[in-house]
């Protein structure tokens, strides 16, 4: 499903040319559940855009779904995003004056779904993530953990080949947080890829795979037990 290889990203500040990424070769296959984590400046943000899309490699190539993106334009990669990617946010990103309903619809509006199949989708994807009471709510009206199960529902509402989840649980409560992440165990076990970039080890512990970084390479590719991902 993804496969990055000899993957660099090199950005100049000044006089000097930072080396974000220096040599990723990564293989991620359908289903899979990775954590990818690693301190501030060890490259896991910038990995990140490579995966979702939102930026492009200096050398190397990036290959998902079978499809080499490193060298579409920027209309291709929007396509590829609204398509191939579901992004959850630790910010949530939702529109106040809108309701949850209409805020998981937006992804859909892009694509030009008709409004009834937009709804129907939208209903389902709410229902999925347990807010299908809410759907006429509007984001001041939820907790922190409801308002990003709205932004999981978002997320999941175009059948994403990708579940991409950075630092999602970084506004929220140690109780919150555990119950995002039984959400993303749950969607895991129903079929989704799902990637989350995290700082935090207790929260890589639930993925099956941890991917660690540090100075833009990858220091360390570690399969989760059973008995780690559980506690």
């Amino acid at each position: 499903m993804i496969r990055l290889t000899g993957i660099t990203k090199h950005y100049v500040m000044g006089d000097e040319q930072v080396h974000a990424l220096d040599g990723i070769d990564l293989h991620i296959a359908r289903n899979e559940y990775v954590a990818l984590i690693g301190p501030s400046g060890s490259g896991k943000s910038t990995l990140m855009n490579l995966i979702g899309c939102l930026d492009t490699p200096t050398t190397g190539s990036y290959v998902l779904n079978g499809r080499d993106t490193s060298d579409m334009g920027e209309k291709e990669l929007a396509q590829v995003r609204n398509r191939e990617i579901g992004f959850v946010f630790q910010s949530f990103h939702l529109l106040p004056r809108l309701t949850v309903l209409d805020n998981v619809c937006q992804p859909l509006v892009y694509r030009g779904v008709p409004r009834a199949e937009r709804q129907r989708l939208a209903t389902h994807a709410l229902e999925q993530v347990g807010l299908g009471n809410r759907m006429g709510h509007r984001p001041n009206q939820l907790s922190g953990g409801q308002r990003q199960r709205v932004a999981v529902a978002r997320a999941l509402v175009g059948r994403p080949a990708i579940l991409l989840a950075d630092e999602p649980t970084g506004n929220l409560d140690s109780r919150t947080s555990a119950e995002i992440m039984a959400l993303f165990d749950e969607l895991h076990g129903s079929g989704q890829t799902v990637v989350v970039v995290t700082h935090e080890p207790d929260i890589a512990a639930h993925c099956r795979r941890t991917i660690r970084l540090g100075d833009g390479r990858i220091v360390e590719d570690h399969v989760n037990s059973p008995l780690e991902a559980a506690q």
